[in-house]
């Protein structure tokens, strides 16, 4: 079994979502989860969900034998990386940063966009964003994309203390 496959069923088994799975130098496992859609209302990941998805997957993955030094267990952050179809119908009226890996010639040969997703309609993925003639709206699909995520929002005012 792959280690993608096998980490993504071990997290998923325990109730997550793998957001994403990075394999760094020197052996580091890094592994983001988060809530899937259906179970948002729990709120944030906490250091205990982290705990408890890093101790089974310890297990898991000496079972299987795969070969990794480190292994690191988070929350996607504020800055969630935004990367299947899900996840665009999944925060789709937030704002986020989309970089394509080829310039959009329909808008002026950019790469960089910032604007609010919209749902997705079949595989043709939109972001509405301030162009220079005023809103404009990107069209294009996961293939196209290089790398987007969500654009944090902190509203420390609404803290009580």
């Amino acid at each position: 079994m792959r280690l993608l496959d096998l980490v993504e069923k071990t997290v998923t088994g325990m109730g997550y979502e793998l957001v994403e799975l990075e394999q760094a130098a020197h052996g580091l496992l890094r592994v983001y989860i988060d809530f899937p859609p259906e179970a948002a209302d729990k709120g944030n990941i906490t250091v205990e969900d982290c705990e408890k998805v890093s101790h089974q997957l310890s297990h898991v993955l000496t079972v299987e034998n795969a070969s990794y030094e480190r292994l690191e267990i988070s929350s996607p952050g504020l800055d969630r990386p935004l990367k299947k179809l899900s996840d665009y119908v999944r925060f789709a009226g937030q704002e986020a940063t989309i970089k394509l890996r080829m310039p959009m010639p329909s808008a002026a040969n950019r790469k960089s966009f910032q604007g609010v997703l919209h749902e997705p309609d079949g595989d043709m993925l939109k972001l509405e964003f301030e162009g220079k003639d005023g809103p404009a709206m990107l069209e294009f699909t996961l293939a196209d994309v290089d790398k987007a995520r969500l654009v944090p929002k902190v509203d420390f005012r609404s803290r009580k203390g």
